[in-house]
């Protein structure tokens, strides 16, 4: 298997909403999606993992959808988790959530902000602190990002509310800086989706982009838990629950 490359100086994710890969992978509702994809890995069998949104998260996040079959609000758990295993590793971590009220806020909505989308918010093990408004997301400063962070756009901008076109222009704005600054500064960017529009067997679009990641498309069918894998593999970290079966993803690296 193709060795990884060193642990990327910074990680960032977003995860956006209930689109299926044909709606998004060659849509011209998607202009900055597809460009996006282009110098970095389209991965064109992407699976989520179940319905609805919440148990996707928890599975990308923990290796496991923690028993939890709805959109259900509040949770709390104590399972190992990407976040966690940052921490115990002696690594940073944060999540960036549009429209939060507040750093470590608890409250399940707010305004377009759904703690359901949030999963670090649910486990005990990740400091409160770390879950900051995306005002606190560094923009034009990207070396101050911790080593991984996720991105969670609000209700109308990760498209679950409103359509691609809108989500699309949102990531143009808010991570097209962040994109660029990877592909010289070994950081890597992940934008992926929760599950799909529940009509196309769950496959979602996932694209990976960054210095260490080569261009093209990648077949081998990935699911929530092989990123999962994957990110753990890049970092060095043990793999949680389900990821630990997973295959680490190889063969998109430079």
């Amino acid at each position: 298997a193709q060795p990884l490359p060193p642990a990327p100086a910074h990680t960032v994710i977003v995860i956006m909403e209930n689109h299926a890969y044909g709606e998004v992978i060659g849509s011209p509702q998607a202009p900055y999606l597809n460009q996006l994809a282009r110098p970095g890995t389209l991965f064109t069998h992407s699976y989520a993992i179940t319905h609805p949104s919440e148990p996707n998260y928890l599975a990308l996040f923990a290796g496991g959808t923690q028993g939890v079959t709805d959109d259900s609000c509040p949770h709390r758990f104590t399972a190992a988790n990407l976040a966690s295993e940052l921490i115990a590793a002696g690594k940073t971590f944060a999540g960036y959530s549009e429209d939060l009220p507040g750093t470590g806020s608890a409250v399940c909505t707010s305004g377009e902000y759904a703690r359901k989308h949030v999963p670090w918010t649910d486990f005990s093990n990740v400091p409160a602190a770390d879950s900051k408004p995306f005002t606190s997301f560094p923009a034009g400063d990207y070396a101050r990002l911790p080593a991984l962070s996720f991105v969670i756009p609000n209700l109308c901008h990760d498209m679950h509310d409103c359509p691609v076109s809108t989500g699309d222009a949102w990531l143009r704005a808010h991570l097209s800086g962040y994109a660029r600054w990877a592909a010289s500064h070994a950081s890597l960017l992940v934008v992926t989706w929760d599950e799909d529009d529940s009509s196309a067997g769950n496959q979602i679009p996932t694209i990976m982009t960054g210095q260490m990641v080569r261009a093209g498309r990648y077949s081998a069918p990935v699911t929530h838990y092989g990123v999962l894998r994957t990110l753990e593999s890049l970092y060095r970290l043990p793999p949680t629950g389900h990821a630990a079966a997973a295959h680490v993803i190889t063969g998109i690296w430079k």
